[in-house]
């Protein structure tokens, strides 16, 4: 799995023109891809180094101050550019192994406490975000 990570003092995702996830205080906003070979392990510890990473105002992690979280699936994150100008999409689990993994990354992470948001898997979304100085992580699961 990969994820990006955001700081963000607010963020949303709309499908057409209805707003299917927000968060509207400062929190994390997580654009989460998966592969084929994810599984139990891998949601596991993108979950809790979701929750644990030390990036909020502070070096507070979400777990520490109850921040929100918006979780949405970007199966874009597998792309694969090395050859042409045309990305490759691969290694990216398709929506009925990549699905569950997101939802089940999202229920890890209330698991640790969190208050989650997502994204509508599969749809064509708008994510509107204020980044938070700017902060960004990449991680790897």
């Amino acid at each position: 799995m990969r994820a990006v990570v955001q700081r963000v003092t607010r963020a949303r995702v709309t499908v057409g023109e209805e707003t299917v996830g927000e968060i509207t205080e400062p929190g994390l906003l997580v654009l989460l891809g998966a592969t084929h070979d994810d599984g139990p392990a891998q949601v596991e510890l993108l979950a809790r180094k979701v929750a644990q990473l030390r990036i909020l105002r502070g070096e507070r992690a979400a777990v520490d101050v109850d921040a929100p979280v918006l979780l949405v699936s970007q199966f874009t994150l597998y792309a694969d550019t090395r050859k042409g100008r045309r990305p490759t999409w691969n290694a990216a689990a398709p929506g009925p192994v990549a699905e569950p993994l997101v939802e089940a990354v999202g229920a890890a992470l209330r698991g640790h406490g969190l208050r989650v948001q997502t994204g509508r898997f599969g749809a064509d979304m708008a994510v509107e975000l204020v980044n938070d100085g700017p902060t960004t992580i990449w991680l790897e699961a």
